[in-house]
């Protein structure tokens, strides 16, 4: 039975992607998640003759847009965007000139009959922005949000290199169950 509406975000993991083997590290758990917002990045290009739209092609940039999290992990902050811990202090350093590391997000969205787990492939995100505010009488978190862009990651599917962008799989998939033990990709 296929889902009707989904709702809910779970589960969100990031494998940082060694880009000289094409590998992806073990899924390392992004607890807390708020909210995922990523809009479609690419354009629609038309060409009119015969006073019509004679041809249209569409690209397929990836994606780009918002996570939000109840709090970044420090184990992101080193992994991906490259921050450094003093081993003498126990300081943890942002380096002005760290260069952030390529990383695949697997998340799950539940459905009114399956959750549905996604991986985006090839990320890079930003930093996050530094806020809170003082305790009232209650007290409210204040979430942290990165920006995400997911482009292509090139792979091989049936003996063709091929460039994918995301996949997903529902509970009937063989992929399932492992699906955030590490980051699935197509048989070659």
């Amino acid at each position: 039975m296929a889902n009707k509406v989904k709702y809910g975000l779970s589960n969100a993991y990031y494998a940082v992607l060694n880009e000289e083997q094409g590998t992806f590290g073990a899924p390392v758990a992004l607890p807390g998640a708020v909210n995922l917002s990523l809009d479609q990045d690419g354009e629609t290009n038309k060409f009119r003759a015969d006073n019509i739209d004679f041809y249209t092609s569409i690209s397929n940039n990836g994606y780009s847009g918002d996570l939000e999290l109840a709090l970044i992990p420090d184990s992101f902050l080193k992994d991906v965007m490259g921050e450094v811990v003093d081993e003498g202090s126990g300081l943890q350093y942002e380096l002005s000139d760290a260069k952030p590391k390529p990383f695949a997000l697997l998340f799950q969205f539940e459905g009114d009959v399956n959750a549905v787990r996604h991986v985006l492939y090839n990320c890079k995100a930003t930093r996050p922005q530094l806020a809170s505010q003082t305790t009232e009488e209650t007290i409210t978190p204040v979430t942290e949000t990165i920006n995400i862009t997911a482009v292509a990651f090139s792979t091989t599917i049936g003996g063709e290199t091929k460039q994918i962008v995301k996949a997903k799989c529902a509970p009937t998939d063989s992929a399932y169950a492992t699906f955030f033990t590490a980051v699935q990709l197509p048989a070659p």
